[in-house]
């Protein structure tokens, strides 16, 4: 009975020994990648900013949570696509974002290990995002000023490493997903008439590129004998 809680004990140890929190801040550039303006996936135009959050539960994945604010904008005349140059739509929302979802770490990174640390990482989860409504009246995309929102799913990769005693520094280039083809202003409903245009099949989609600076903190755990 001793050995069994001696060992139960020990495994206890061995899995809360990196519970450690981060807190900090994110910076970065956004694109937008739907029905209007240019393909080109990975192309940061504009500001974003926000927070996040970390519980990391092991050497190999924590949980987090961020907000992201930035601008979504987009315009035909800057796509190679003549016919999208042809039809000359153009739109621009602020857009605000909450997510929620797992960490995943290539290498343990146990935070309570001063050395240096590095390793590339993996992050999915949940969103909620938040925009204004666009409207396509008399043949050009205009802001409602509504406000709507839709899910979508964060497909994140980055590399991180520690800067300083307590200071975590990592670079991510991470794409939503979302659940609606609207962030556009295609597929809308207006008395009883679906409006669309583009490609009704696929929805919107948006990118970022971010830096992220964050404090870590959290006591590391005793380890006490047991009689």
């Amino acid at each position: 009975m001793r050995n069994n809680i001696i060992i139960l004990s020990v495994l206890i140890f061995n899995f809360s020994y990196s519970q450690i929190y981060e807190v900090g801040f994110t910076i970065g550039k956004s694109n937008f990648i739907g029905d209007v303006g240019n393909t080109t996936f990975i192309n940061p135009e504009y500001n974003a900013y926000g927070g996040v959050i970390k519980w990391n539960r092991s050497p190999r994945h924590a949980f987090r949570f961020s907000f992201l604010k930035t601008k979504l904008e987009a315009n035909d005349l800057d796509s190679s696509d003549p016919r999208r140059i042809e039809r000359g739509y153009k739109f621009k929302t602020p857009l605000s974002e909450l997510s929620f979802g797992m960490e995943f770490n290539f290498f343990d990174y146990d935070l309570h290990d001063y050395d240096i640390l590095f390793t590339p990482y993996l992050y999915t989860g949940i969103i909620y995002s938040n925009f204004n409504e666009q409207l396509l009246i008399n043949n050009i995309i205009s802001d409602s000023s509504k406000k709507i929102s839709t899910l979508g799913i964060p497909i994140v990769i980055g590399l991180k490493q520690r800067i300083l005693y307590n200071f975590i520094l990592s670079f991510e280039a991470g794409a939503r997903y979302t659940f609606t083809d609207k962030i556009d202003g295609n597929s809308y409903n207006s008395n009883g008439i679906i409006y669309n245009f583009g490609n009704i099949n696929n929805n919107d989609w948006y990118m970022f590129l971010n830096l992220n600076l964050t404090y870590t903190f959290g006591k590391k755990p005793c380890y006490c004998n047991i009689d």
